[in-house]
């Protein structure tokens, strides 16, 4: 027997309580039930769909049924428990039977319903998969075959429902989806660039709380419809997120920021890298500690091991170029926030966070564990400070304005906000933001004072004016 964990790790799959669907989303179709078929293509139990009968007359239920309503799942014992719910609310097992049929939708789109007279509504929560889970993992290798051909690029199963329901020209789509598809750089660039070529957001519900019992995948749940006449532009919508608070935010998506939500992070570090930026690197790991052992000491912690409380320490032996290099590089990147008001993620010294001079990987790389800079060419120990204080100061500010939307939401927890995880790609792209090899003597006093007043504003002109040819560009 296959536990209710295997198949949510086999299958991706997360059922929608039916509360979730009568408090979101109920409420934007009702009015319209009878003019299209409903249909969810992973439909699980059939709670997305089952709870529009309630709207029905019992007496009419059956029609209204055999002629409004199609679901399909992949595995037969979630079809039968959805058949036998459609019989709960009056259908008849036969109608039932027709109409919740067993299939594996993404190999197999149930074309036959394009031609029933009446447009399709497709409401689903698909299956969450990443390429990387399934790549890992021997009993979700079968699910490979789904990112050959035409949907090669693709990096989740999601993305490979959303396009196919693009491929079939729906036109009218609501997705429960994880919320990496608006706000993840490189694992969703490629969809949100070829999906929203063709669709419009008309609104979207953005959780950072759960919604789901047994996964800290946070979700949005995007409204979607076609455009009349397909290009890329930019989209604007209305959001809502739900956390501690209930907070409503109008959304700009920009083509030239693959439609990805907070963009003023990106376009700051895109427009405005210094002329000559600062070169980083990260990690120590221990095949460069055995290529270069030695006789000097170096006090270490092991980033893989971590028992709960504290990282271990270690003393190493290497020669004096990596122990210059190790000793002269002060600074670590902590990606994840700990949720705690003072763990939040950005740079700090390793001396005074773990009283040690390096951090060294001894296993595999990873980007959750604090992570030891190194700068090429070396910086001063005080330059480094410097650039840790801007580093921190703008991270705060842009995380501010957008409500931390250009990082990624870590995991679901009682911390006392959202805990985020900043991309190491995103935090190299903010320290070439830096012009510290262009820097005058008195124009780094004026960076140090800006910076000690916490005055971001002037800051960020200052760092327009100092790395563009263009002038102020104000983004504020």
């Amino acid at each position: 027997m296959i536990l209710m964990s295997d198949k949510r790790r086999i299958y991706g799959e997360h059922l929608t309580p039916i509360e979730i669907f009568k408090k979101f989303i109920l409420p934007d179709i009702k009015d319209t039930i009878y003019d299209y078929i409903w249909v969810d293509l992973f439909g699980g139990v059939g709670n997305l769909i089952l709870p529009i009968l309630e709207l029905i007359p019992e007496e009419k239920r059956n029609a209204f049924f055999e002629k409004h309503i199609f679901l399909f799942d992949i595995q037969e014992e979630l079809v039968e428990k959805a058949r036998k719910n459609a019989m709960a609310y009056g259908i008849d097992e036969k109608i039932a039977r027709k109409n919740i049929l067993q299939r594996d939708t993404i190999k197999n789109y149930p074309t036959f319903i394009l031609k029933r007279g009446l447009p399709v509504y497709h409401i689903t929560n698909p299956p969450y998969l990443y390429l990387g889970y399934i790549m890992k993992h021997k009993e979700t290798h079968r699910y490979l075959e789904y990112f050959k051909g035409e949907n090669e690029g693709y990096q989740d199963l999601y993305q490979i429902a959303l396009i196919n329901d693009l491929r079939h020209n729906i036109q009218k789509m609501i997705y429960i989806i994880p919320s990496n598809f608006l706000f993840g750089a490189s694992v969703s660039n490629k969809i949100r660039k070829d999906f929203l070529k063709y669709y419009k957001i008309k609104k979207a519900l953005i959780f950072e709380e759960h919604i789901f019992r047994y996964t800290g995948t946070n979700v949005v749940i995007c409204f979607f419809e076609r455009k009349q006449n397909p290009k890329h532009e930019v989209l604007k919508f209305e959001g809502l997120k739900f956390n501690r608070e209930t907070k409503k935010r109008l959304y700009f998506l920009t083509p030239e920021n693959n439609y990805r939500a907070g963009a003023e992070f990106d376009e700051f570090v895109k427009k405005y890298k210094a002329k000559k930026p600062i070169n980083v690197t990260y990690y120590l790991t221990i095949e460069e500690v055995n290529k270069n052992r030695g006789s000097l000491p170096v006090e270490v912690i092991d980033a893989n091991n971590f028992d709960g409380k504290k990282y271990k320490h270690l003393r190493i032996f290497v020669n004096e170029s990596l122990y210059n290099k190790i000793k002269s590089n002060i600074l670590f990147i902590r990606t994840v926030d700990t949720g705690s008001k003072n763990g939040r993620a950005g740079l700090y010294k390793i001396k005074e966070e773990f009283g040690v001079d390096g951090i060294l990987v001894t296993k595999t790389k990873y980007r959750t564990h604090p992570i030891q800079l190194f700068f090429n060419p070396s910086l001063t120990p005080s330059d480094q400070v410097l650039l840790m204080d801007y580093f921190n100061l703008l991270l705060e500010h842009f995380r501010k304005i957008t409500d931390s939307e250009f990082m990624t939401t870590y995991k679901y927890s009682d911390s006392e906000y959202t805990r985020k995880y900043l991309g190491l790609s995103q935090a190299k792209a903010l320290i070439k933001t830096f012009p510290l090899f262009s820097l005058k003597e008195k124009e780094k006093i004026e960076m140090q004072n800006l910076i000690k007043e916490k005055n971001t504003e002037d800051l960020i002109r200052f760092i327009k004016k100092k790395n563009s040819e263009r002038g102020l560009y104000l983004w504020l």
